[in-house]
């Protein structure tokens, strides 16, 4: 079973900029699609990006379009999720998922492996 460890997050203030990393322990991580997800407090999870396998295809929430970034470095396992011009409202736990497969999806229930969280909080 694919294992995921997220890191990268902490308190930052608006305007502010994090960068979160997913390392996956499946070897064939390249052969799936990865995605990042969030939830506030009190929210419900919400889909933030997501990319195919290759990199080359990427999808976005309409709320991050243009200030998140996700890649992924096939050779490190890893998943980015570059954060730019946060604000208030994306303070969240946020979740990197694994989804079989090599195209993208927005719904959460097409990811089967979750990671364990990590915390960004945007406050001044």
């Amino acid at each position: 079973q694919v294992q995921l460890v997220e890191s990268g997050g902490g308190l930052v203030q608006p305007g502010g900029s994090l960068r979160l990393s997913c390392v996956a322990s499946e070897r064939t991580f390249s052969t799936y699609a990865m995605g990042w997800f969030r939830q506030a407090p009190g929210k419900e999870r919400q889909f933030v990006a997501t990319v195919n396998w290759s990199g080359r295809s990427t999808a976005y929430a309409d709320s991050v379009q243009g200030r998140f970034t996700i890649s992924r470095d096939n050779a490190k396992k890893t998943v980015y999720l570059q954060l730019n011009s946060l604000k208030p409202e994306d303070t969240a736990v946020y979740y990197c998922a694994v989804k079989p497969g090599i195209g993208i999806a927005t719904a959460d229930d097409e990811y089967v492996r979750w990671g364990q969280g990590t915390q960004v909080t945007v406050a001044s």
